[in-house]
């Protein structure tokens, strides 16, 4: 039986080695058992760049205020494909998005 099992688009978890991998090239992401976010390669964005202004010659836009939130995103580091996007405050850790039963899941998958 394959031992592999999506978890997001991007993400997939290997039971047997009990990894993390990107679900477009295969890359290792780490430990399945602690958080994908640790393999990923880590950029932080200003919410101005992302949410550039609605109408030429304005400064209004719908950007977050860059005192009150950051924006990080997490990108594999094989291929480069945006795994996941985090709007957090400014000094908040980096959230630990997905904590699966590993045990469980591969009770009913693998015996």
């Amino acid at each position: 039986m394959e031992s592999t099992r999506r978890i997001t688009e991007y993400l997939d978890l290997d039971l047997a080695a009990e990894r993390w991998r990107c679900n477009r090239c295969g890359a290792d992401l780490g430990d399945a058992r602690d958080t994908y976010k640790k393999g990923c390669l880590i950029a932080a964005r200003d919410p101005a760049e992302v949410h550039p202004p609605l109408v030429e010659g304005y400064a209004y836009s719908f950007a977050p205020d860059r005192d009150w939130c950051r924006i990080v995103e997490f990108y594999c580091p094989q291929c480069a494909v945006l795994v996941e996007v985090e709007y957090l405050p400014p000094g908040h850790p980096l959230t630990h998005d997905i904590e699966l039963d590993i045990d469980t899941i591969k009770a009913r998958y693998t015996g």
